[in-house]
Parts: structure tokens; sequence; C-alpha cells
């Protein structure tokens, strides 16, 4: 039997917001972490399901992260049959990032539940990081944050919080069966998130809010993928009827401390200059 503490851990998507954290936390702490994604040799793409055997060998935990998102289509299916062949593999411990409010996610939690793995799930809303690693970090540097009108509020959680819990998950076995859903520590609208940064910036960064029909033809002049556009169309329409407008213990649960507020996460950035009006 393989001693599962000194396998090594394989990270999908380990180039993403949440997977390079955990890559870099799990080197610090000795155990060896293996980033898996369409970039590396070997590959792996969700798409492809020949590219997962190989990348399976000698593994002994697996975090899990979806490309784009589970709520696409086919991705229940996808999770059921990479778990199904993780098992095949020996590998015991999966760890599953997965959606706060998303119907679909939750069958693909489900399908972990029911494996036979030891499993763990981290279940979590928009990032913080959205504003500095993702689609919204161009509206933030343009001055105009551009997003469809809607009233409810988010408990931004803050990537590093999910990394860490992420990680303590991988490492502990006392984190086995256990849903951790995060979230930060207080609700915010989109209006006063982008008011902290540009306070944190020194900036004047406005909210510019416009109908659902507008902002779908803003991302349709993008060009972005379907399955992308859809997908955000999807989180500012679906998602945010207010279903997760409420707080949650995962961060406090998990690691025992109280999350990342998204005013020092607005401030951490701020002083890396990734905020800075572009010349």
């Amino acid at each position: 039997m393989k001693d599962m503490e000194n396998t090594p851990v394989l990270v999908l998507g380990g180039k993403g917001k949440t997977g390079r954290r955990v890559v870099e936390r799990l080197k610090n702490r000795g155990r060896e972490a293996i980033v898996a994604s369409r970039s590396t040799n070997p590959g792996f793409d969700w798409n492809d399901r020949e590219t997962w055997a190989e990348n399976l060998q000698g593994i002994g935990a697996v975090y899990i992260t979806y490309q784009p998102d589970l709520a696409v289509s086919g991705a229940v299916d996808n999770i059921r049959h990479f778990t199904e062949m993780a098992l095949q593999a020996g590998v015991r411990r999966l760890v599953l990032l997965s959606g706060r409010g998303e119907e679909e996610a939750q069958r693909a939690e489900q399908v972990l539940q029911d494996s036979g793995a030891d499993w763990t799930i981290v279940r979590a809303g928009w990032f913080a990081q959205n504003f500095s690693e993702n689609f919204l970090i161009d509206g933030v540097l343009s001055g105009q944050v551009v997003l469809p009108a809607f009233k409810t509020k988010e408990p931004f959680v803050d990537a590093d919080d999910i990394a860490d819990v992420v990680v303590e998950a991988l490492m502990d076995d006392r984190h086995i069966g256990e849903l951790y859903e995060v979230t930060g520590g207080r609700l915010i609208s989109f209006g006063e998130a982008v008011g902290e940064i540009a306070a944190a910036a020194g900036r004047d960064i406005q909210l510019i809010e416009v109908s659902h029909e507008e902002y779908k033809d803003l991302l349709g002049a993008q060009q972005l993928p379907d399955d992308l556009a859809w997908l955000i169309m999807y989180l500012f329409t679906t998602i945010m009827d207010g279903r997760n407008e409420h707080l949650n213990d995962g961060v406090q649960r998990a690691l025992g401390r109280e999350p990342k507020d998204f005013t020092e996460y607005a401030r951490d950035v701020a002083a890396t200059g990734a905020w800075a009006p572009q010349n």
C-alpha cells in the first residue's frame, strides 16, 4: 500500500488562481506537487479523456479544478469518469473546488461523495481575485468596470483562503468527508468593492451598470469563446439572484481563523502596482 503522505499531489489547473497557490503551499510544506494543464507535459485536457490516465500514475491525491466551470455542459459526466479513473489508478484523496449556489456543481460534489474516495469539497463563490487576476481587471485598469445591474451583495472570498483550506484538506485526514463552503467575512456590493479598490489604488474607478442585454452584447463584441461568454452571463444572472447573499463558516471551520477581508485584499494588490493606470 502506498504511503500517501509521501506520494505526489496532482494539481489540475495548477497555473490558475487557486492552483498555483496550492502548489506553492504544498512545496513549502515539503509535499511534491505536480501541475497538470493543457500546456504541461504530459498535458491534461478535460475535453480529451485520453490525457487523463498518464497524469494519474504514482499520484496519492488530486486537487480537482474544472475548466471553465462545473456549471458547463458535460462537467458532471467528466468528473464521474475522472473519479473512477483516479480510484482505479490507486488515488485515494480527492479535493474538489466547487461552485457556491450552482446546482450543476452540487451534482459533481455528489459524484465524489458516492465514489468511495477520501473526499473533501471546497465550495466557493466569487473570488476577490476576479478584480486582479481575471476578467474584471481590464475594467479596473481602464477606470470603468462595466457590469449588468443587480442589487445583491456577495461575500467575496480570497483565493489565498481557498488555497489554505485546500492544502489542509490534502494534508490532514481530519478533513476527509467534510464540505467547506468558504466565503469572506462580510457581504458587499460590486459597487462597494469597486469603491474599495479605487481607494486602495488611489484612483478614480467607477462601476458602470448596464442592462443584461447590453452586457451580453458587450461580451459578444469581445469575441469570447461561447462557453466562457455563457458562463459569465450565467454567473451574473442565475447565480446573482440572491441565493448566495449570506455568509458561511468554511474558512473558520477548516483553518480556525477568520477569512481575509476584502479591504486587506485590495490594499495588498494595490501595493503590488497591479492596478496602476496603464500608459
